[in-house]
């Protein structure tokens, strides 16, 4: 399966924490809209005719868009690709930026998923984020969802804030198994040095996080969502059986997917592309780098994204896929894992525990192909 990624690079305020492409001011906002159906028509022929199974409106802030809008680009969307019957059509939503209203409008127009950015439902914490929504509003939004009946609904959550102790972030779970919702995406805050807030921990205005903290919780959102029944099917991910989100699936499968919009990545199994991080030059020409991919590039890839799932790597699949060489030298770099007890075996399936992958990036690192790999030994 194949899909296809729209970045709306809107926002109403930037996030102290948030590193992804956004803007706040919407002055191109008509020229940006009118651009992403052009590009679409354009970049139709990139996944090769591969049916698309799911579209994801991330961002920025997808939410900002009116569904008449986004109505207009699914329209271009069918027109112009080989759609599934019933696709996966998610919308990313901050609370600020919903209503009842809207919701019910985003629903008629076939959205069937929504991801929404709760991050916490205590107030400190929210602040320390320079989230606009408060933890009333949230659970305010969360009531609407459900009163107009989307079933698929993601909450993301995160923890390591500094405001936020254990006690607290097992009450934001508790509070979300209450909601009865059947996904929750939960992220170490991860804090970059160019962000808002990586300059106020850098000038002391703004508490560090602990990597103690961080541990802790971590620990403690394994405990507590394997007690309710979800499944850890990635690193920051959990759902209940039949509940995964399936275009996030395309990512960790190294599946077919489209990026449309300024800064969106794509992906057609032997190479990469990423469009400019710019409304301006993305109107103006939908300038875009491509990066072709080496046999060690896409060995690399494929462990990085399989150690972070529930599934691994499959070992025939890199012996079919990469040759023997690769098999061997994935076979030798794990040994001390699966003795250390970070690493299990389930047939050809090399998986991550829970206690693993707190280490799965370094994992990864050390299984890589590089230029000192001697493939002909």
């Amino acid at each position: 399966m194949a899909g296809l990624y729209l970045h709306i690079p809107f926002c109403k305020s930037k996030c102290a924490y948030c590193n992804f492409f956004s803007v706040v001011s919407e002055k191109q906002r008509a020229d940006f809209l009118e651009a992403l159906k052009k590009e679409a028509v354009l970049r139709k022929d990139y996944l090769g005719g591969e049916e698309v199974r799911t579209v994801y409106f991330g961002g920025g802030t997808p939410s900002t868009l009116r569904a008449s809008e986004i109505s207009e680009i699914l329209e271009v969307l069918n027109k112009n690709y080989k759609t599934a019957a019933a696709p996966e059509i998610t919308l990313e939503a901050n609370p600020d930026t919903v209503s009842k209203k809207s919701l019910l409008e985003y629903k008629s127009i076939g959205i069937n998923r929504l991801s929404i950015g709760i991050q916490s439902f205590f107030d400190d914490d929210l602040q320390y984020l320079s989230r606009r929504h408060d933890s009333k509003h949230a659970l305010q939004v969360l009531e609407w969802a459900k009163e107009v009946g989307f079933q698929e609904v993601t909450l993301d959550l995160i923890y390591g804030i500094p405001t936020l102790t254990d006690e607290k972030w097992r009450k934001n779970l508790e509070i979300f198994f209450s909601t009865g919702f059947n996904h929750l995406s939960a992220y170490a805050l991860t804090v970059e040095e160019k962000t808002a807030l990586g300059q106020r921990i850098n000038k002391g205005v703004a508490a560090p996080v602990s990597e103690d903290a961080t541990i802790r919780q971590y620990e403690i959102l394994c405990e507590l969502t394997d007690n309710q029944g979800f499944e850890h099917y990635e690193i920051s991910n959990f759902a209940r059986p039949g509940h995964y989100s399936k275009h996030n699936t395309i990512y960790w499968k190294g599946e077919k997917y489209l990026g449309l919009g300024p800064s969106a990545h794509s992906f057609d199994g032997v190479s990469r592309q990423w469009n400019v991080a710019s409304v301006k030059d993305y109107c103006d020409n939908y300038s875009f780098e491509r990066e072709q991919l080496t046999l060690d590039d896409r060995y690399n890839e494929y462990v990085m994204t399989s150690l972070r799932t529930c599934w691994g790597c499959n070992l025939e699949y890199i012996r079919q896929n990469f040759g023997e060489k690769y098999a061997q030298k994935f076979e030798n770099g794990i040994k001390n894992h699966i003795l250390s007890g970070k690493m299990f075996q389930k047939d050809q399936n090399f998986i991550l525990n829970d206690n693993g992958m707190l280490f799965a990036d370094g994992i990864a690192a050390e299984l890589f192909a590089t230029r000192h790999f001697d493939r002909s030994r």
